[in-house]
């Protein structure tokens, strides 16, 4: 049996906002030591495959690069990358159509998303193993989890009664209000739909085209446009467009009857909120989970997760129930019982045009990141690093000179015509429209301090003279 792990790695995660933004979504996000791409990879990993096929969108792809190479011994992955979001039915459509083709249709495809909590890997992986002996038996396999309250933020599958054993599935339900999740859980027929998945990829293929033939045929044209280099797949972005925006619930797992629920046997979290990611911190005495120092006086039930540029003390007094989640850049502040709004916060932010659903308070670049530490009119102060061997693109500004501080790491600054060796304490000149560009050429990670000076400062003024990474 050959197994082939498929990562599901997007979705934006607007209910943990502010941490988690459209340039740096929830598969991105560190929970505990590393992310949570991270750790659906070595999920899949230790289920005994060292195959992967990553779907995630092409603006994600160094991110994705990134995550693999701080792996100790990362599995062959194809990255597919879609030029914009379509749901779930053609990311796995997309998935199963290279794996028919670099592994043939008797290949078991594993299907994880890349934003799940599972603590206990030893669990996770029997029952994996136990899905994929039904999935070569020709079977549509979704992991069940058992409801734990009237939840209305999953889906619902109904069985004949609830068990720990393998069963058919015979019915798919989508998210209900509360009142009909609580109607849901009292018949003791229902499992929450978890969005894992296995099954191989003939069957899933015969199974969309005989329950969607439209998705099917339009993902057989995207495919045929596509283009590949190093290990990652690009598809044309108006074909992209033409597949149809749905579910593989409502696309082939609601239409089938071939469909097998196996129960999961593990610990699960889709971390889809603040809550959820409380829990999976170790609380004190009192209910509390603080990722910051924290000092804390009659506070109860709260959490408080701090992401600063410096050392940050938080107190907090007389508290309960609450959420506490502060970046650089914005504050949350939120009762554990409304912790799903924090997504009309964010429609609301976008609705203003605010940068802070955009991008995370450090923005992730190719060549390594960038952080403002000050702004006010006239200046800009930020920080910046660059991995070793990279460097950002030539280039020069309409409107703002830039003075560079190396603090750390050894660089070639070109200003002009002239590349300068800069080394920590060094400092460099970039005169307003003068071309230029900066290298790390040390084996460690540069950081430099970039004071800009103008009346605009805005991130596109930029004119790229030539890139690395094909921006020019």
């Amino acid at each position: 049996m050959k197994l082939i792990s498929v990562v599901l790695s997007g979705g934006a995660g607007a209910r943990l906002w502010p941490v988690s933004r459209q340039a740096l979504p929830k598969p991105f996000i560190k929970l505990g030591a590393s992310t949570l791409l991270q750790q659906a990879i070595e999920r899949g990993q230790a289920c005994g495959t060292d195959e992967a096929i990553i779907v995630t969108n092409q603006d994600y792809l160094f991110l994705t690069r990134d995550v693999l190479s701080h792996l100790s011994d990362p599995p062959n992955a194809t990255c597919l990358l879609e030029p914009k979001g379509r749901n779930t039915a053609p990311a796995i459509a997309l998935a199963a159509l290279a794996c028919e083709r670099d592994h043939g249709h008797d290949a078991v495809m594993l299907v994880l998303p890349a934003d799940h909590l599972i603590p206990d890997t030893e669990s996770f992986v029997a029952n994996a193993l136990e899905a994929a002996r039904h999935a070569v038996q020709g079977q549509l396999v979704v992991f069940g989890i058992s409801p734990t309250g009237p939840e209305t933020g999953f889906g619902y599958i109904e069985v004949e009664k609830v068990s720990r054993e393998t069963q058919p599935a015979l019915r798919f339900v989508e998210k209900p209000d509360l009142e009909t999740a609580q109607q849901y859980l009292a018949t003791g027929r229902v499992f929450w739909n978890s969005g894992m998945f296995c099954f191989t990829a003939g069957t899933l293929l015969k199974a969309l085209q005989a329950h969607s033939p439209d998705i099917m045929a339009a993902a057989r044209q995207v495919w045929e446009s596509s283009t590949a280099s190093e290990g990652a797949t690009r598809f044309d972005a108006h074909a992209f467009g033409l597949l149809p925006d749905i579910s593989i619930d409502y696309a082939v797992m609601e239409r089938a009857t071939n469909v097998t629920l196996v129960p999961a046997k593990f610990g699960w979290s889709d971390v889809g909120s603040w809550p959820a990611v409380s829990q999976a911190h170790t609380a004190d005495t009192n209910g509390n989970t603080f990722v910051a120092d924290v000092v804390s006086i009659d506070t109860v039930n709260t959490h408080v997760q701090v992401d600063s540029h410096g050392a940050k003390i938080v107190a907090t007094i007389g508290l309960r129930d609450l959420l506490v989640i502060d970046t650089p850049d914005a504050l949350l502040v939120a009762h554990k019982s409304s912790a799903q709004k924090v997504k009309a916060v964010v429609d609301l932010l976008k609705a203003r045009g605010h940068d802070s659903t955009q991008l995370p308070a450090a923005v992730h670049r190719p060549w390594g990141t960038y952080a403002t530490l000050k702004e006010e009119a006239g200046y800009k102060v930020k920080r910046i690093t660059v991995k070793p061997g990279q460097s950002l693109s030539l280039q020069y500004h309409h409107q703002r000179a830039e003075h560079w501080v190396v603090v750390q790491g050894t660089a070639i600054v070109q200003v002009g015509e002239t590349e300068h060796r800069t080394q920590p304490g060094q400092y460099r000149y970039i005169p307003l429209q003068e071309k230029h560009r900066l290298t790390n050429i040390g084996h460690d990670e540069l950081v430099l301090i970039e004071v800009q000076c103008g009346a605009y400062l805005g991130e596109d003024d930029i004119v790229r003279l030539a890139d690395t990474y094909g921006r020019a």
